[in-house]
């Protein structure tokens, strides 16, 4: 992107407001695609994660409406898009909620998901993520890696999760992380989340997000560790999940139907500057 002068923003007089929200330390930045100026496209995604040039962020949250039901797209810092975010979906719900526009059954759509949220106030938003699914069952796959064979429980809320038992989740994720993110077995590649149990319903995990490299939480992947601790080890729910930035709550159904409840706080709300984005725009 080439410099931006003063007088390119007196020429160019375009500006993008958004929002920016964290949740758990994931953070997002948020825009209303009838509010951009412009479509959203993978290199726009880019240019606005760049933490040096741009705004700096995990990904970018869309919003878009389809009548009257919201739809969250969620774009990841590489350009990417995915098909579900936990932690993004929360953000959306008080983001929403905040201006009287969260329909009143709490339905968000997000991918191929029909998402209910509930806000429950002091910055806490509970959210039915639906039913897991063990694509291998409950057994552990095993794969070769550049550390040895590690086994792992392959689940999906959505969006694909590699889950794996490990003592030292802070330092193998960072290791293993970006190498199974795109092992051969995960065609579209995976998330992946090294966890420890460190009591029947306590887990310590950490995660590389697809897409994105190593986060300070995954909504998603919280929902995924547990389930995966509530069949292969008998975790028993409610399971607290702590991640790098704060802690989860994850409740597992019978039928592997999950519910999230964790905190979400707003930031700031800016506008790019003219200049940057009218480039943004592809003016230049």
């Amino acid at each position: 992107m080439a410099p931006i002068g003063v007088a390119d923003q007196v020429k160019y007089p375009v500006a993008m407001r958004f929002e920016k929200w964290q949740g758990t330390g994931n953070h997002h930045i948020v825009v209303e695609r009838d509010l951009l100026g412009c479509e959203m496209t993978p290199d726009r995604a880019i240019e606005l994660c760049n933490p040096e040039f741009g705004i700096g962020a995990d990904g970018v949250l869309e919003l878009s409406f389809e009548i009257d039901v919201p739809r969250m797209t969620l774009w990841n810092a590489d350009g990417s898009q995915a098909e579900n975010c936990g932690n993004g979906i929360r953000i959306v719900a008080a983001y929403l909620a905040r201006d009287g526009r969260l329909p009143e059954d709490g339905l968000v759509l997000t991918g191929a998901e029909r998402t209910h949220v509930r806000i429950l106030g002091d910055g806490l938003v509970q959210v039915r993520m639906g039913r897991a699914l063990l694509p291998n069952g409950p057994r552990a796959t095993e794969l070769s890696t550049s550390a040895g064979p590690i086994a792992f429980i392959e689940v999906s809320m959505g969006n694909p999760h590699a889950v794996v038992q490990d003592a030292d989740p802070d330092v193998r994720v960072a290791v293993l992380g970006p190498e199974l993110e795109v092992h051969e077995h995960f065609p579209h590649r995976t998330n992946v989340e090294f966890v420890r149990t460190d009591g029947p319903s306590e887990l310590t995990m950490r995660v590389w997000e697809r897409g994105v490299g190593e986060t300070l939480s995954c909504g998603t992947g919280a929902c995924a560790s547990a389930v995966a601790a509530v069949v292969t080890a008998g975790a028993v729910s409610p399971i607290h999940v702590h991640v790098a930035g704060g802690t989860l709550i994850i409740d597992v159904d019978d039928d592997l139907t999950v519910t999230m409840t964790g905190p979400v706080e707003h930031v700031y709300t800016a506008e790019l500057s003219p200049g940057f984005a009218a480039s943004l725009a592809g003016v230049y």
